[in-house]
């Protein structure tokens, strides 16, 4: 599967931002789907997570309860709805497909499939 992540910007403290992921192939539906960024110096870490029918969701603990992800399977869309930003949520943030078990939902090393990367700059 091959995916796009797009959505990035400029946002000011605490404003919101949506973050779209579109993917090609017929097997989107069977794969788990993540966020992950990646700021300036840092290594790439897991931001959230969703099992491949939608049910199970999964968040790091510096972005739960304001950040969203859902999945459109439907139309082959990843989303990740960002709220109440913080200047440490600036990072170029990218969506990926595994074909592992949920168990994985948090290794990037379990990740196959990447898409390109989206800035987003919060603003303090």
């Amino acid at each position: 599967v091959q995916l796009q992540a797009f959505g990035g910007g400029l946002v000011q403290t605490g404003g919101s931002l949506r973050l779209s992921c579109a993917a090609s192939g017929r097997t989107f539906s069977s794969y788990l789907l993540g966020w992950f960024r990646q700021a300036p110096g840092k290594e790439r870490e897991f931001v959230a997570a969703i099992s491949w029918i939608g049910g199970t969701t999964y968040y790091a603990d510096s972005v739960q309860d304001r950040f969203t992800i859902s999945r459109d399977n439907a139309k082959n869309m990843a989303y990740l709805q960002m709220n109440s930003v913080k200047p440490e949520d600036t990072a170029v943030y990218y969506c990926a497909a595994s074909r592992y078990s949920d168990s994985y939902y948090n290794d990037p090393s379990a990740f196959r499939s990447w898409g390109q990367g989206t800035l987003v700059t919060v603003s303090s």
